[in-house]
């Protein structure tokens, strides 16, 4: 399937790596003017330079409000307006600590509620919409990494709150539960060496035999963006390759 956003203007917070890094490939090869944000600057000019000449990137730390709110500001500058926002950033805070907690809520669930609303107006004038990245680990428990499960569980029901609020503004939000997902640098390549037994019990959960790769989030991403899904709001998409199953 292919997309068309020609004309559309997209803000991927987190968008140097990984995930992010393909939503945001994905959407400037669809025609979109992309800004993506990180706090990696070699990654963060590497994907800009992918992205090709309406790309724009700058450092931005997700776990605080003043950079936040002065990036999206920007980029709406930058990009002449706001069609589409994903909220890609994770704190990855694990285990049941403070430090795990506020890793988390500042990054997963703040930057979500921030960059929202410092979008929102932008968002209203375009009748646009948001996608925040969840995951599969918000439907479960776990002793291994708590608080990033309970983060991804707010984010899955915070987005069905945004989903009723905007909906009067004409605004859709919904989110993307992805399973695991392996790639050059990623949690998933280096626990295939560092952790062997993890990777190979969470490889043998996934029923299709392999785990997830980015491109195959991003797909699911511009298709809850595209006009293919202007019915769709408040439901987070599993894509996980039967994982949970």
């Amino acid at each position: 399937m292919s997309f068309d956003f020609t004309g559309k203007r997209v803000i991927v917070c987190g968008g140097s790596k990984g995930i992010g890094r393909s939503v945001a490939l994905g959407f400037a090869r669809a025609g979109a003017a992309v800004s993506i944000c990180a706090r990696g600057a070699e990654a963060l000019a590497a994907t800009k330079a992918e992205m090709g000449a309406k790309a724009h990137a700058a450092s931005c730390d997700l776990g605080d409000k003043d950079s936040v709110n002065g990036y999206i500001a920007g980029a709406i500058g930058a990009l002449g307006g706001l069609d589409i926002l994903v909220n890609n950033a994770s704190g990855f805070g694990m285990v049941d600590t403070e430090e795990g907690w506020n890793s988390a809520l500042n990054v997963d669930v703040l930057a979500t509620f921030r960059a929202s609303r410092a979008g929102l107006d932008a968002l209203k004038a375009s009748k646009g919409s948001i996608v925040n990245v969840s995951s599969i680990s918000g439907y479960r428990a776990s002793t291994r990494s708590p608080v990033y499960n309970a983060v991804k569980a707010l984010l899955i029901n915070y987005t069905m709150s945004q989903a009723s609020l905007f909906a009067a503004d004409g605004i859709r939000v919904n989110a993307v539960a992805p399973g695991s997902i392996e790639f050059p640098g990623g949690s998933w390549e280096k626990r295939k060496t560092e952790a062997p037994a993890l990777y190979n019990a969470t490889l043998g959960s996934i029923p299709f035999g392999r785990m997830g790769t980015p491109e195959e989030v991003a797909n699911v991403v511009l298709f809850l963006a595209s006009p293919l899904a202007s019915w769709v709001t408040g439901h987070t998409v599993v894509v996980d390759g039967g994982q949970l199953l």
